[in-house]
């Protein structure tokens, strides 16, 4: 027997699992602080290298609904290792890109393989487990993960600052290798009939408005503008966007099912929570950028310093579950949020000349409220929601997730070129930073009313169901 009681080859496919949390969590860190450095290769602007991350994002969540149908269809070790393979030679590609536009598609392949990745090895953790360890399973994968965070900001500011951006990347190979032989020796290939066809028209129409939307705010910050250009992507995101909403509500076997959005918790997470989402996933993109270009760090300095916000993640983790039984989910998230957008805009006065420990603080701070919004969101998002709705909510929030990361990340670069426009055009001044983490304060205020709405007791009465758990462990990472 393996630790925890698990067998050998539960104990395996967990490890196999955290292995591909591990490369795709630190691939989604460590990219931050070479922005600068990635931007001076391209010859272009530093905000403007942002389409990469907001392109791996958006392919994220536009890909995550079809990977459950992958793996019934294919099988789990077909969809595991190509996703695998995908992810990994996708990596050599953005290692070795000239121009922005190569960067941006390579992104977009490399989050097709993400997309595929991580969900399908937690399928397969799920099924190759005894259910009273799965929450111990889980636990093996998600911990490991949590490493990766904190490795990947120094971690790509050391090889930025000496050697070259391009290893960022180049560091998955090995990793993606190990983790391609291991698949084939652990994993059986495993299928499954559905009883329902895959919705082809609702993915499709999903998304269509989720890149419109994305390119819109993309090219609508860019000067000159495009009118034209952003006008027809703001009508093809509306008009795919109730189109998509039509069609769920009416077909039988939809991608989402919209009735979830009738349960008070599960909507009050995907409406107010996306608010909170977008401020939260922003500040890792804003402060190395700050940190490089404002302060006039080196990469390494900077992403040294952004350590503290997933030290304070971690530290976090082992207080949630005790505080949201003690407090309930309503007024952890109301006292956390208003306090993490204290913090927020406690970043929006940060300057060179601060001292270091007061920054370490103020953002090691930002880590334990972000750490605690997170989980008891997703915790609250699972804990009403019926069993034979468990599956799809659990998508629709996956793809969610990505979506509010990917328009986090696009308003920050917003804000900062529309402030530089505002005066001489060149992002090199603490204000355009400063008036972004203004935006990111109030972003996370924009989300209390909907928690403020929910009646008390909202959630509690099964805060400890393995499911809304299970949620939390993975929400964390």
């Amino acid at each position: 027997m393996s630790p925890g009681g698990l067998s050998r080859r539960s104990f395996a496919i967990a490890m196999l699992v955290a292995g591909a949390l591990f490369m795709e969590n630190l691939d989604g860190t460590i990219i931050a602080t070479g922005l600068p450095a990635m931007a001076g290769s391209f010859r272009t602007g530093v905000v403007d290298v942002n389409i990469g991350v907001t392109s791996y994002l958006l392919a994220l969540a536009v890909f995550i609904p079809i990977s459950g149908w992958m793996a019934d269809r294919f099988g789990t070790r077909k969809v595991f290792s190509s996703a695998i393979a995908i992810f990994t030679l996708a990596s050599i590609w953005c290692g070795s890109c000239h121009t922005l536009t190569q960067f941006t598609l390579a992104r977009v392949v490399q989050g097709l393989g993400g997309s595929m990745m991580v969900p399908v090895g937690r399928l397969m953790t799920v099924r190759e487990t005894p259910k009273h360890q799965i929450m111990r399973t889980i636990a093996y994968t998600v911990w490991p993960a949590l490493v990766a965070p904190i490795l990947g900001p120094p971690l790509g500011g050391w090889i930025t600052t000496y050697f070259n951006w391009r290893w960022m990347f180049l560091l998955n190979v090995p990793i993606g290798l190990v983790l391609l032989v291991c698949t084939f020796i652990l994993v059986r290939d495993e299928r499954r009939h559905r009883t329902t066809p895959f919705d082809w028209i609702g993915f499709v129409l999903v998304g269509l408005a989720c890149f419109s939307l994305i390119e819109w705010m993309e090219f609508s910050s860019k000067s000159p503008v495009r009118w034209s250009l952003v006008t027809g992507l703001g009508v093809l995101a509306m008009s795919s966007a109730f189109g998509a909403v039509w069609h769920l509500r009416r077909t039988k076997a939809p991608l989402f099912h919209l009735d979830m959005l009738k349960v008070a918790t599960f909507r009050a997470v995907t409406s107010g929570g996306s608010w909170f989402r977008m401020a939260i996933f922003v500040t890792p993109f804003l402060l190395p950028l700050m940190f490089q270009v404002g302060f006039g760090m080196s990469a390494f300095a900077a992403g040294s310093l952004v350590v503290a916000v997933f030290a304070g993640n971690l530290a976090m983790k082992p207080l949630t579950t005790p505080l949201l039984r003690r407090y309930g989910f309503r007024r952890v998230l109301i006292v956390n949020g208003a306090l993490t957008a204290l913090v927020f805009f406690a970043c929006a006065r940060l300057s060179p000349a601060t001292p270091h420990w007061a920054i370490l603080l103020v953002l090691f701070l930002s880590g334990l409220g972000r750490s605690m919004q997170l989980t008891s969101l997703t915790t609250l998002c699972f804990a009403d929601l019926p069993e034979d709705r468990m599956s799809s909510g659990s998508a629709m929030f996956a793809m969610a997730q990505q979506l509010n990361t990917s328009i986090g990340v696009g308003l920050g670069a917003m804000i900062i070129r529309l402030v530089a426009w505002r005066y001489d055009g060149g992002v090199e001044h603490l204000r355009e930073f400063h008036a972004a983490f203004w935006v990111v304060g109030l972003l996370m205020l924009c989300g209390l009313p909907s928690i403020l709405a929910l009646r008390p007791d909202a959630g509690d009465t099964v805060a400890g169901r393995s499911t809304a758990l299970l949620a939390a462990e993975e929400s964390s990472v």
